[in-house]
């Protein structure tokens, strides 16, 4: 297939969305399409079999976003007559107002030869036809986001959660290769295992995806019949996820590999777990220091106590000074959030003094006494207060 009949396919029809379409939404295009056009599904239709390989070919461009840029600019410049009717032509090269460039024209000022400091058209046609000796072999796998829910204290200790997600993964028919057990993919012999041919035109030379391996360096002689030969199938996996201690509301976490599989044993993408932290009924945060309140009477505030206050693990003593006043923060020092070194952020515990609304008996008549005595000491809890 020459360059110029590449680029010339529409991709976007291919899997029947928009030029504009979001990622999200070619994603699922390609996904409903390679459900229903899968061999498979559909043995002895060689109609289906050429849509399915060209639906995967589409998504392969179209789900990349740089290849995706590429094309579509390459795409904009052809039709605009940037290479003249006759597409890569070594005859000359129509400008902007009329007149042809032959023998002054430097074919490395349009692919990026010419030594310049932007790369030229050469960019962008190097990602699409892998210029330079780039192999344009399948590609890793596309990477796939969960979300989990998680207890407060868990996000906090750390945990490790079972993760069940359906997506493309590695055919544990083929282990991925995409060749039926007992055989081996074979070393295409038109690209040697490149997957790129050169094609002369001209006086031109490109470099462009084997034709016969479609790119990708070698031939499957017994396709896998779980998979067709693409290594990938939709299963039902559990993936185990350990979560780090400390981890906050919102957080990503990346599990690596653990995406979709790449198509006949490339890498595999990377999976994205973002984690949603419930609230808790006794502990908040700040950073990496827990926050709880404590509430005392009027007279331990007054006299000082020791109160037991409890940890994400168990529970520790606390002293509260004599005179402490209603809000005043304690601090226990290693009690807070973990930190991934091992250390720990501190427990901040804040005072509540609690005011009794019913006093009667000798707690009520000893309250009196007190405030007696306290009126008695010169004690005024209002001097200097808004002027007094």
């Amino acid at each position: 297939m020459s360059q110029r009949e590449w680029i010339e396919k529409d991709f976007y029809a291919d899997l029947g969305v928009s030029s504009d379409a979001t990622q999200e939404d070619i994603k699922k295009a390609y996904r409903k399409l390679a459900r229903e056009l899968h061999p498979d599904r559909n043995p002895g239709n060689s109609q289906a079999e050429e849509r399915f390989k060209a639906v995967s070919e589409a998504n392969s461009v179209l789900s990349d976003a740089t290849k995706r840029k590429e094309y579509d600019e390459t795409r904009r410049l052809f039709k605009s007559g940037a290479f003249g009717r006759g597409g890569f032509s070594g005859g000359g090269y129509p400008g902007a107002g009329g007149q042809t460039f032959t023998s002054d024209f430097n074919i490395g000022d349009i692919f990026g030869g010419g030594g310049g400091a932007d790369g030229g058209l050469g960019d962008i046609l190097g990602g699409i036809f892998n210029r330079g000796g780039r192999s344009s072999r399948p590609k890793r796998g596309a990477d796939v986001e969960a979300t989990t829910t998680l207890e407060f204290r868990d996000a906090t200790r750390g945990v490790k959660i079972p993760l069940r997600m359906t997506s493309p993964s590695a055919c544990i028919t083929c282990h991925g290769s995409g060749a039926q057990p007992g055989t081996s993919p074979k070393q295409c012999p038109q690209c040697k295992g490149s997957g790129i041919v050169s094609r002369n035109q001209g006086a031109f030379g490109f470099s462009e995806p084997c034709d016969m391996c479609r790119g990708s360096g070698s031939l499957i002689e017994n396709p896998c019949a779980d998979c067709g030969g693409s290594g990938v199938q939709n299963r039902t996996r559990t993936i185990n996820v350990s979560i780090p201690p400390g981890v906050k509301d919102g957080q990503r976490i990346r599990v690596p590999a653990q995406g979709e599989a790449g198509l006949r044993g490339a890498p595999a993408g990377d999976l994205y777990v973002t984690v949603a932290v419930k609230p808790d009924k006794v502990f908040t945060r700040t950073g990496d220091d827990l926050n709880l309140t404590v509430p005392v009477s009027i007279g331990e505030s007054v006299l000082g106590t020791t109160v037991s206050v409890p940890t994400l693990d168990s529970r520790v003593s606390l002293k509260v000074p004599p005179g402490t006043a209603d809000g005043r923060k304690l601090r226990i020092k290693g009690y807070g959030v973990p930190h991934k070194d091992g250390s720990s952020g501190d427990l901040l515990v804040t005072v509540k003094v609690v005011v009794p609304h019913d006093l009667s008996g000798d707690a009520l008549e000893a309250l009196k006494a007190y405030a007696e005595a306290e009126k008695a000491s010169g004690f005024d809890p209002r001097s200097g207060w808004a002027g007094a």
